[in-house]
This record gives C-alpha cells, sequence and structure tokens, in this order.
C-alpha cells in the first residue's frame, strides 16, 4: 500500500520537462550558471509540485521547481514566519 501511494505522490515526475534531460544540468557546479536548468522548469506544467517536492523534503543541492537552494531557503523563510505571524494572531 505504502509503495502504490508513494507512486502515486510522485506521479508528477512523468509530466516533467527535465524527464529525460542530463541531471548534471539540474546541478551545476558551484558558481556555475543555473539559466538553462531555470529555463527548462519555466514552461514546466509540474513546476510548483517539483518545488514542493523539494521544500517538503529539505532538498539542499540542484535546481527545483525552477528555484536553487537559496532562493528555496527564503520559501522556507518566509512561509515559516508567515506561519508565526498566523500563529501569533491567532492567539491575540
Amino acid at each position: 500500500m505504502f509503495v502504490q501511494e508513494s507512486h502515486l505522490q510522485d506521479a508528477w515526475k512523468q509530466s516533467a520537462n527535465c524527464l529525460g534531460v542530463d541531471p548534471d544540468l539540474f546541478f551545476p557546479e558551484r558558481g556555475a550558471s543555473t539559466k538553462e536548468a531555470k529555463r527548462v522548469c519555466g514552461a514546466c506544467v509540474v513546476r510548483q509540485e517539483c518545488l514542493e517536492y523539494a521544500l517538503e523534503n529539505g532538498e539542499k543541492f540542484g535546481i527545483w521547481g525552477g528555484m536553487s537552494e537559496r532562493e528555496r531557503r527564503r520559501v522556507r523563510r518566509e512561509r515559516a514566519l508567515a506561519r508565526r505571524e498566523a500563529t501569533g494572531s491567532a492567539t491575540a
């Protein structure tokens, strides 16, 4: 059952623009350009699912959902701040 659920949760991967593209493009050397990887992600129909996957699984490397790790860290910080503010205003 768990394997089946996991497969369904990851079904979005079969629709990704990066399917069949050299993975090295999405894991560039430090300081190398991410422009081409982000271009592939730009028109991807599952870009949001990919980004959420990376955020939920703490992916530390590579381009996921069109964002670098630095950009994903910013999203995580913004979401954490929003949750704290929502919790704080709910208790006030």
